[in-house]
């Protein structure tokens, strides 16, 4: 497979790799809606048909599931070069159900209202985001790096909080996570105008490959700006 990572470095836009573009686009954010669409849809069945007292009720089954979406995100980037493209994206939708059976927790503990408010602000910002990161002739390849290593610093700070349970520390940890997807969906988004760019040297299945990776990383940058701008919110049942 194409080291399309190192593609990402080096590509700039041609008449050739624009037109090459035009189908990386819809290709990567049409499977991020998806996702974000089945996720949504089984966190509301999950809700609306009472599931969730069968589910959560079993021991561990919470944390069960979050470790089983740690396992499929760690293999899926792991995997994606040797496995077939139909099994990515059977992994892939995998994670975005299993993601919507734990976010149903998300109903259970804020009201709609809030979720609502939630969701469109974070459909906003990371929308504006993507826009700039696509279309910004700046590299923000640097803000990208300083939030993926931030956000290690953040995943600690959330784990000390479990025993701490300090509210200003959990303000502080939201603002942070807030400020870390940002950095982060501008960044994708600037990976996904490279990826484009590169696509007419790559190999169709490397595209695709590539795109599904890509809008993986999207999804992930939206569900966590809105769990953090969420909590933010804070009207809680």
């Amino acid at each position: 497979m194409v080291d399309y990572e190192k593609q990402f470095e080096e590509a700039s836009y041609t008449a050739t790799q624009a037109k090459a573009a035009v189908a990386v686009f819809p290709l990567v954010y049409g499977w991020m809606c998806a996702a974000l669409a089945l996720s949504g849809g089984v966190a509301w069945y999950v809700l609306a048909s009472g599931l969730w007292k069968s589910i959560f009720s079993v021991p561990y089954m919470f944390l069960g599931c979050i470790i089983g979406e740690i396992v499929l995100v760690i293999a899926l980037s792991a995997a994606i070069r040797k496995i077939p493209y139909a099994m990515a994206v059977a992994v892939f939708t995998a994670y975005a159900t299993l993601n919507g059976l734990t976010l149903s927790v998300v109903g259970l503990a804020y009201e709609i209202t809030t979720i609502q408010q939630a969701f469109f602000v974070s459909a906003g910002m990371f929308g504006g985001l993507a826009l700039y990161g696509t279309f910004t002739k700046a590299d923000v390849s640097g803000v990208g790096s300083f939030c993926g290593m931030a956000l290690w610093g953040l995943i600690l700070a959330s784990v000390v909080n479990l025993f701490v349970g300090s509210g200003a520390l959990d303000w502080v940890v939201c603002v942070v996570g807030v400020a870390v997807f940002c950095g982060l969906a501008m960044w994708d988004a600037q990976k996904i105008r490279y990826l484009a760019a590169a696509s007419a040297e790559m190999d169709a299945t490397d595209v695709r490959k590539a795109a599904l990776m890509g809008s993986l990383e999207l999804y992930l940058d939206f569900i966590n700006l809105f769990l953090y701008l969420l909590r933010l919110f804070g009207r809680r049942r």
